[in-house]
């Protein structure tokens, strides 16, 4: 071997040996630095034998946390994860001196009280039981938009009932076309039944014709009710109404082949509180203004304001129409009544259609088909003498 060579053998052998020197000096500087840094490493809680859940940190969301007030050493630790503001005492008074601490306010103001909301409108007055219904939405209609379908439904045939809801109001009310209201909400409403009979196919479909031109013409949102269902509703409330519609006459007649004083009977009934009406027939009126009975003259000439003295006639009639009075028995007793005083103060005699004498029994039997009656239209909800009764009696 050359002298070269044995001498790069020597040097490659020195560069070796202090590459391997350099690194362990470089190891034992950075194990010397950690050892400072982590005096007391801390032990893998999962590999210690009696580690309990209360003995490991618990893990904390990050979390936005309103200011525990420390209030005369009250409640000086708050639970972690429960942020809370205590108000218990009032706290001390800072000197006139001191600036205001920001990070601890003095007092707490109530946070504002939330708006209430508004108030839902209430629903359209319309009677599901006796009523078919058109249902008008818009941004805002002017009334006088339905001035030609509301004169136009007039000639229908049955009772048109219309009602809006002005814009931004809560309370439904009557349209009248000639008023400058604007509407968010429509409702048109024909009755299903009177006493003419119920409604025909033909009346509901020119109603909701008329109207769906009116909304096209003005873009209105427009809803038809089921012209088939109300068909069958408008039959079966006047099947029922047929059934209930009764009138009850009493006659006051003279005895024999006489007549009855028709100036007594007057003075009678203006006595009673009887109002006598533009066509000739007496009412005792109810605080409402409706009938409760009525007395009529049976001739053909009807009652006037001025009777000759000694006038008379075969007789009168009383009338009671059952379906429309409330608290018909009572009413019905009071009729009775002043029929009694009436045929007594003509030597007159109280008589069914008939012309048959009405005794006692005769008037019980009478006051016991009123009560099933009336039973019968509190049950199907059309109580006698009510609004709903009106309209279907009328």
């Amino acid at each position: 071997m050359s002298d070269l060579q044995i001498g790069l053998l020597v040097i490659g052998a020195v560069i070796v040996v202090a590459v391997l020197l350099f690194n362990w000096i470089q190891e034992r500087r950075f194990r010397k630095q950690a050892d400072a840094a982590f005096q007391a490493p801390v032990d893998d809680a999962l590999m210690q034998p009696d580690a309990t859940p209360r003995d490991m940190h618990k893990r904390v969301e990050p979390a936005l946390r309103e200011p525990v007030l420390d209030v005369g050493g009250l409640d000086e630790v708050a639970e972690a994860g429960e942020p809370r503001l205590r108000i218990d005492a009032a706290p001390s008074p800072a000197p006139l001196a001191a600036a205001p601490d920001l990070r601890a306010p003095s007092h707490l103001s109530p946070p504002p009280a939330s708006p209430r909301p508004a108030a839902p409108p209430v629903a359209a007055p319309y009677d599901e039981l006796i009523e078919y219904r058109v249902r008008i939405g818009s941004d805002g209609v002017r009334a006088d938009v339905f001035a030609d379908a509301f004169s136009r439904a007039r000639a229908l045939g049955k009772a048109v009932r219309w009602m809006g809801l002005p814009v931004g109001a809560a309370e439904w009310e009557e349209i009248q076309p000639w008023r400058e209201v604007n509407y968010q909400q429509v409702v048109v409403a024909m009755q299903l039944a009177d006493r003419n009979g119920a409604v025909q196919e033909e009346q509901l479909s020119a109603l909701c014709d008329m109207l769906q031109s009116t909304a096209q013409t003005h873009h209105l949102r427009i809803a038809c009710g089921d012209v088939a269902e109300a068909i069958e509703r408008a039959q079966a409330i006047d099947r029922f109404c047929v059934d209930v519609d009764v009138l009850i006459g009493l006659n006051v007649v003279a005895r024999g082949e006489g007549a009855v004083n028709l100036t007594r009977i007057v003075h009678e009934a203006e006595s009673s509180g009887m109002a006598l009406g533009v066509d000739g027939v007496f009412q005792l009126l109810d605080s409402r203004g409706e009938p409760l009975y009525a007395l009529c003259n049976h001739d053909a000439e009807p009652f006037s304001a001025t009777l000759i003295e000694g006038q008379t006639s075969q007789g009168v009639t009383l009338q009671f129409d059952v379906p429309r009075v409330p608290d018909g028995l009572k009413v019905f007793d009071g009729m009775v009544a002043f029929g009694r005083k009436l045929a007594s103060e003509v030597g007159g005699i109280l008589v069914d259609d008939n012309l048959r004498p009405l005794t006692d029994t005769g008037i019980e039997k009478i006051r016991t088909q009123l009560s099933q009656i009336y039973e019968r239209m509190e049950a199907r909800g059309v109580p006698s003498g009510s609004r709903r009764a009106l309209r279907l009696f009328s």
